[in-house]
């Protein structure tokens, strides 16, 4: 006997495929039930899901037709929905940033200047993209030195190459005992061992990078000072000196992720309170948009050339045109009218997490694009995650952060910046439903 939802599922295939488009009447449900073989009760139920699914909409009198657009998100506890609402990925888009971004383009799409921007470049980039990448990374009166900027085709790509210029196989990597997950996929494509490292309410703690030295030395510590990915903490001047004295007295690097930086004023980076240690990485990505590729590293003259070697080596240079466009944002005002847009709809982002998600545990920043929710009891991370997909909402579970053989924390984060704001709001009132329910209420529906 056919399941209802698999009928439903060849409808909405043919829907989203186009062979079923907006307007177009389906038949009576009684016709429906002899055509797919079905009962007409299951047919009924295919009608309702369609209908829920935001796929049709029915007309007293006249029957069932194909929307133009699809619906609200569903309730939580009901069947899975088609449509996908992504809170993994976390990409800030300010309104009206196409046009900022279009309006410093002009000048670069004369066929000579052109022809200029589509040549190729090294991990140097040129004169005029390091003095502006200089500019863009100022922070907390610390500017630094256009000459140590180094250029990759990412934000990744730079992460990776730093890390394989300081840690070769074998390797032993200190990080946040919460940390990025694309440094765990890096770390284990180059046979580099991570050392969980232990993390207060300041951040990362000093006196945990020396002990671990002291076990077994460590050849280089990652940190992400500033809105840590997935915690939201900030280390305070105060944490960053301490940490720089480690770095200093052990001889240890620093890998300093700065990437979420640039949403919040804050003291001067690590990279300001132990040059020759701290290697930093950043990206246009985020400052700017989702694909404008482009990571920046500024590297102690120590170190420059072996990062500028790995860059070489792995394919990762940045491509010309990017730099070029960012040169021209830079200078035009566009870099920071888009930070401080993006710094507002952080804002306009966490009231949204707020109204629905404030009577539960979670932590955050006011100018954060991610959010780490604790979840009630009884929910696990991994039974959570799987009923937020049954809703077509995707979340991410703590043991994807998680490093070392500790027990892994039963959270979730939440991107909250790819979505369009009422997008958002539909789905973390769903969260917010489902959580407030049980896996037992669930399997049960």
């Amino acid at each position: 006997m056919k399941d209802y939802r698999s009928v439903a599922d060849a409808v909405a295939e043919d829907i989203g495929a186009g062979r079923l488009r907006a307007g177009d009447r389906l038949p009576p449900q009684r016709d429906f039930a002899r055509q797919h073989g079905i009962a007409n009760s299951t047919a009924i139920r295919v009608y309702r899901e369609l209908a829920r699914r935001g796929l049709t909409v029915g007309e007293v009198g006249r029957g069932t037709f194909v929307r133009a657009a699809s619906g609200a998100t569903a309730p939580a506890l009901s069947e899975p929905a088609d449509g996908r609402v992504d809170l993994e990925l976390n990409h800030p888009v300010a309104p009206g940033q196409a046009g900022l971004l279009a309006a410093g383009l002009g000048g670069l799409l004369r066929p000579d200047a052109l022809e200029s921007a589509l040549r190729p470049v090294g991990p140097a980039g040129t004169p005029a993209a390091r003095d502006a990448a200089a500019g863009l990374l100022a922070r907390g009166g610390w500017r630094p030195d256009p000459a140590r900027v180094l250029f990759a085709g990412s934000g990744r790509q730079a992460i990776a190459a730093v890390v394989a210029a300081l840690a070769r196989p074998g390797a032993r990597l200190g990080v946040e005992e919460l940390t990025y997950p694309v440094l765990k996929a890096i770390a284990a494509r180059i046979g580099v061992t991570l050392v969980p490292l232990a993390v207060d309410e300041a951040g990362l703690v000093p006196e945990a990078v020396e002990e671990a030295h002291r076990a077994d030395p460590l050849h280089a510590v990652y940190v992400q000072p500033v809105l840590h990915n997935p915690l939201s903490l900030t280390m305070p001047g105060e944490r960053l000196d301490r940490l720089a004295d480690v770095l200093l007295r052990t001889g240890i690097h620093a890998v300093e992720d700065a990437v979420w930086g640039f949403l919040r004023d804050g003291p001067p980076p690590l990279a300001e309170r132990a040059p020759e240690r701290t290697v930093l990485v950043d990206s246009l990505s985020k400052r700017l948009a989702p694909g404008l590729s482009a990571g920046l590293v500024v590297a102690p003259e120590s170190l420059a050339g072996g990062v500028a070697a790995s860059l070489r080596s792995g394919g990762w240079a940045s491509a010309r045109f990017p730099l070029e466009a960012m040169c021209r944002w830079q200078a035009d005002g566009t870099v920071q009218a888009l930070v401080e847009a993006k710094r507002r709809e952080a804002g306009v982002r966490q009231e949204i997490a707020r109204r629905h998600l404030g009577d539960f545990a979670t932590r955050s920043a006011p100018c954060s694009y991610h959010l780490w929710w604790e979840l009630p009891r009884p929910w696990r991370a991994d039974t959570f995650v799987a009923a937020a997909a049954r809703h077509g909402i995707a979340v991410t579970p703590a043991a994807a952060f998680s490093v070392g053989r500790r027990r892994v924390p039963e959270a979730v984060r939440l991107g909250l910046a790819s979505p369009p704001a009422d997008v958002l709001s539909r789905a973390l009132a769903t969260l917010a439903d489902l959580a407030r329910s049980s896996p037992e209420d669930l399997a049960a529906d």
